[in-house]
């Protein structure tokens, strides 16, 4: 069953990578599939390919992710480094070495 489902979803990814392909020119009789890699800035027969999709918000997505996350980190090492000093595991030495 798994083995199936493996099949089918490989082949809509074909199919669907297929028509989404922006390497529409000829293709050889020996070839097996569509090409899932894209060339950096030009097709094989020289023509310059359209420039990738934006991704809308970039930073603010970006910002709506990362600040959370650091504030959190930075509250839960709050935290730890007073439960450090309650207990007397990891406290500087108050003394002075004035010499």
């Amino acid at each position: 069953m798994a083995s199936l489902v493996g099949r089918i979803s490989r082949a809509l990814f074909i199919r669907n990578t297929a028509t989404l392909s922006r390497n529409a020119g000829p293709k050889s009789v020996n070839s097996t599939g569509p090409t899932l890699s894209r060339t950096a800035v030009s097709s094989t027969s020289g023509a310059i390919l359209p420039s990738p999709e934006k991704v809308p918000f970039g930073l603010t997505r970006m910002t709506v992710v990362v600040v959370p996350f650091l504030y959190v980190g930075t509250w839960i090492s709050m935290k730890f480094a007073v439960l450090l000093e309650e207990n007397d595991i990891f406290v500087p030495d108050d003394d002075d070495d004035d010499d």
